[in-house]
């Protein structure tokens, strides 16, 4: 197994890895031979995350957790885009309504923002970037990014996931993310089809 330190400190994240792993192993054969491990075991500090975009600071991220922790790692950026407030929050998702904001203050700002904008649109979607990394000064890294595409509901529906997922409404499920299958959620999610398109460079890459 080749250990690869996902880039984060947030539960819910990692969470979402592991169970992506499981998940979209039997498809990727890739994934077998991996293990995600969260640096939180290292005790590593968030970097400073001050590019202007998710590759950015998802490369920021990888950059930042190899070089403390001598292994390769996959570094996470991600968020909400919603078109009536031109992009917001982005790359500003997790801290929209301050700097140490929880999930149902940054959804309550959402809401609050768009009740503003009776008319306008609802519509949005969730990006996630991944870099991976061999090492720190690695001149050749792995970006990709995943989308997907939705609507913001007038108040949360559902009790699963984290962060914006039961605001985000998916039309071809006809529900919030916050109410569906998990497995479900961990196969087409923007997270996981970014996962699914570095899995499938990884495949050809020498990670020893």
């Amino acid at each position: 197994m080749t250990d690869i330190v996902i880039a984060t400190n947030n539960d819910g994240k990692m969470a979402e890895f592991e169970e992506m792993r499981r998940v979209l192993a039997e498809s990727h054969p890739t994934l077998s031979g991996l293990r995600f491990v969260s640096q939180r075991q290292w005790q590593i500090a968030s970097p400073v995350e001050d590019a202007d975009s998710f590759r950015g600071n998802a490369l920021i991220k990888a950059r930042h957790t190899a070089a403390e922790t001598g292994r390769p790692a996959i570094g996470d950026d991600s968020g909400l885009m919603v078109d009536a407030l031109d992009g917001r929050p982005g790359i500003f998702s997790s801290r929209f309504a301050g700097e140490d904001a929880t999930d149902a203050e940054n959804n309550a700002k959402l809401v609050e923002e768009l009740a503003k904008q009776p008319g306008a649109p609802r519509t949005a979607r969730f990006v996630c970037a991944l870099a991976f990394v061999r090492h720190a000064d690695d001149d050749a890294p792995i970006v990709v990014e995943g989308t997907w595409e939705g609507d913001v509901l007038d108040a949360p529906r559902g009790e699963r996931g984290f962060g914006y997922d039961p605001l985000f409404f998916s039309r071809e499920h006809g529900m919030s993310v916050g109410e569906m299958d998990p497995d479900e959620k961990h196969r087409i999610s923007h997270r996981a089809r970014a996962l699914k398109q570095l899995i499938e460079q990884l495949a050809d890459l020498e990670l020893k």
